[in-house]
């Protein structure tokens, strides 16, 4: 499937990050990313920027390309194309770049046998942007305490250790690939607050992967959106809300909403709905009623098969 659109438009004056001379500051600027693994294709032509003070959701199906793309924003990839991530090549300058980064990939564990005393004097010895007082503040916010090893935390107080770890560290950009994979409902509501209110700051600038798109869009400022490698949308949330529009309509209409070819028919609260770039035609938008189209309902419009896209669910 083709993109539908290119780099994100400069954000509006509420959402903006931190500038520079009167420029946003960029944090990542990737141009005409492509890797491959043997004859498929990981990541097809991507170019894009993250400013700072940015939360951008990164979304897309298994196999999209997600792990890959973040993989190579820490240097553990090298795709063709130019990439700079905190004004550095992230392959060539990896250990200076972490540093300055935080990266909580899907698999990340925790030594078991160690105590949350033990990770805290590790971290300190390892990362010199690192503060031993600062984890020790964010533990507050949990029930995870000092003497506690790492075997006796369930997952959710381990991921919310995790976070509590890598948000001590002084960096300017977080990175996390299903950071709240397998969790149950509130230890996902747990961490998304501390990492709101805890790190985002309107300097820093995070990176999130997540299956869980209706639980993080009201955090987000950002969307991008990949399908087998492709971005196929690249977006703040403000331009998404202005450009896509939905039409909710009676069955009676359904056909002539149909011939103005929607990017996706579905069902909302029982009525059907029809999905548009952009104002539905003049000619059918008296049919029906206005409503905002979710997250979900855009990223199922844009990373549907072909032979699937414009049929009603």
């Amino acid at each position: 499937m083709a993109p539908i659109a290119g780099e994100t438009p400069a954000p509006g004056p509420d959402r903006q990050g931190s500038e520079m001379g009167g420029r946003m500051k960029t944090l990542i600027e990737a141009k005409h990313l492509s890797l491959n693994y043997g004859s498929k294709a990981a990541l097809q032509d991507l170019s894009f920027t993250i400013p700072a003070g940015r939360v951008v959701g990164l979304l897309g199906h298994n196999g999209a390309g997600k792990t890959t793309l973040m993989k190579a924003l820490v240097g553990l990839k090298r795709p063709a194309g130019e990439l700079t991530v905190l004004g550095r090549d992230p392959h060539a300058r990896r250990n200076e770049l972490l540093t300055e980064l935080c990266y909580i990939p899907d698999v990340a564990v925790l030594p078991r046998w160690a105590r949350v005393s033990e990770l805290i004097t590790l971290m300190s010895g390892l990362q010199p942007r690192f503060s031993a007082d600062r984890a020790r503040q964010l533990l507050k916010r949990t029930s995870v305490t000092e003497q506690d090893k790492v075997k006796h935390l369930s997952k959710g107080m381990v991921t919310q250790l995790h976070l509590a770890l890598v948000a001590a560290i002084d960096a300017k950009l977080m990175i996390l690939d299903e950071p709240t994979l397998g969790l149950d409902v509130m230890s996902r509501k747990s961490f998304y607050e501390m990492l709101i209110d805890e790190w985002c700051d309107g300097e820093r600038s995070v990176l999130i992967s997540t299956h869980q798109v209706e639980e993080v869009e009201s955090l987000l400022s950002d969307v991008m959106m990949l399908d087998e490698g492709r971005l196929v949308l690249n977006i703040s949330l403000e331009e998404m809300d202005s450009r896509f529009v939905a039409l909710s309509h009676d069955p009676e209409a359904a056909d002539a909403v149909a011939a103005g070819h929607p990017l996706l028919r579905y069902r909302l609260q029982g009525r059907h709905t029809a999905l548009f770039d952009g104002a539905p035609p003049e000619t059918i938008s008296h049919l029906g009623q206005r409503v905002r189209p979710s997250l979900v309902d855009l990223f199922m419009a844009l990373t549907r098969k072909p032979e699937i896209q414009g049929r009603e669910l």
